[in-house]
Parts: C-alpha cells; structure tokens; sequence
C-alpha cells in the first residue's frame, strides 16, 4: 500500500504561511451588506437636500436646516441657534430637535436602531437626519447629519455633513460611529408624507405630540394620511 506522508507546519515555508494567514485574515474582516438590503434599490442618493457648511457645534442647526429648507420653509442654520439652545445646548439636541421641527408643523417618527431601517427610508425618498461619532482613537466629538444616499455594491453611505456636501462612509464604519452615540436617527416629515413601511402605532403617537406642541391642524393631516 502506498503511504502518504504529511509535512509537518514547520517545514511550510514561512513566506507561504503568512500568505495564508493574510488571506483567511482578510476574508473574516470583508462583511457582506445586511440581508435586509437585498430588496432596496443598488444605489440611491436624494439630491434634493440642500446643504450647510460648518463647524461640529453647529450641527445639529445645519441638518435640521437642510430638511426644513427642503420642505420649503424659509430657514438658515443661522436662525435655529436660538430656539435650538446652541452653542450650550448641543447636548440635548435629540430632544430639541425634534421640538423645534414639531414648531414648524413637521412631524418627528423615530426609527429603528438599524442600519437597514435607515437605509430604507433613504430608498423611498426620506433623508435621515441622525448622529453619529466623528473622530479617532485619539479624539472624537457626536454630530448631526443627514443620510441622503447608499451605494450597496461599494457598501458605503453618503451623507450632508459638516465641511462635507457629500461624505462617504463604509458600511461598517458608519454603523460603528452611529452606534457610539446611541443609534439615534428620525425622519423629520411633512404630516401628509408617511414614512416607508410605516408603524401605525409610532406614527399615531409622532402625530399626538405634534398636536400637544400646539399644530393641531397638522397633527389631524397626519393622522388622515392613515387612511383612517
């Protein structure tokens, strides 16, 4: 019978090993998109959302801006400093964000804590207005900005944000940095635009705190565009 010898792995030579290694390294890291995006459209990107330059101190005012300019209202990052509380405030712009858009008749539906949630309504046409964390190892800072755009193939999104009109991010390192600071993301919507696959329930209880913020009138349109 003929005998079939093995090497042991100390005779592989060892610039063949570490080629092996590298290989099965870099195959773990490669991940594949969320298999909730198969059915979403290769690449989107809303165009439509206008965009303000400037400073991470400001960016909660410049991404709210962006998504009440794109639904008409006459508004500058500028003049959302004082209803927003800036610069002092801008710990606790995830509650008054969504005060000051409920002040404008806009109602504030939050979303999911992920990513395919987001990428979702960015495919029906809705801008995210999220934070996420800008930075390094060696320093970092939370900003606002505005999900306009996804590529599936390169796995990359685009956003308005700070100096950027059209920052991309890996898939992977966007969901990291919006993770750091809580995952937090609303769409800011017109009371007669739903979102994509609407929860009722979430969307009837945006609409209660839109008429508790004195926009009664939205907050009935909102409720009608259920189809109730």
């Amino acid at each position: 019978m003929e005998q079939v010898s093995f090497k042991p792995l100390a005779s592989v030579p060892r610039r063949l090993l570490l080629a092996c290694l590298m290989a099965a390294s870099l195959a773990g890291c490669a991940s594949a998109p969320p298999a909730n995006l198969k059915g979403l459209p290769q690449r989107v990107e809303i165009s439509s959302v206008p965009f303000y330059r400037g400073n991470a101190n400001h960016s909660g005012a410049m991404a709210l801006a962006a998504l009440l300019s794109q639904q008409g209202a006459p508004i500058t990052p500028g003049l959302l400093d004082k209803p927003l509380n800036l610069p002092q405030g801008a710990e606790t712009l995830d509650t008054s964000i969504p005060r000051v858009a409920r002040d404008y008749g806009m109602v504030v539906y939050a979303l999911d804590k992920q990513m395919d949630a987001l990428l979702t309504q960015v495919a029906a046409g809705n801008p995210v207005l999220l934070r996420y964390e800008e930075g390094s190892a060696w320093w970092s800072e939370p900003r606002y900005a505005v999900l306009i755009g996804y590529d599936r193939y390169k796995q990359r999104v685009l956003l308005r944000s700070g100096m950027h009109r059209r920052q991309l991010m890996a898939f992977d390192d966007f969901a990291s940095a919006w993770a750091k600071q809580g995952s937090w993301a609303v769409l800011v919507q017109p009371p007669r635009q739903l979102p994509a696959q609407v929860d009722r329930q979430r969307w009837l209880q945006a609409a209660d705190e839109l008429a508790r913020a004195g926009q009664e009138i939205a907050a009935k349109q909102a409720v009608n565009s259920l189809g109730r």
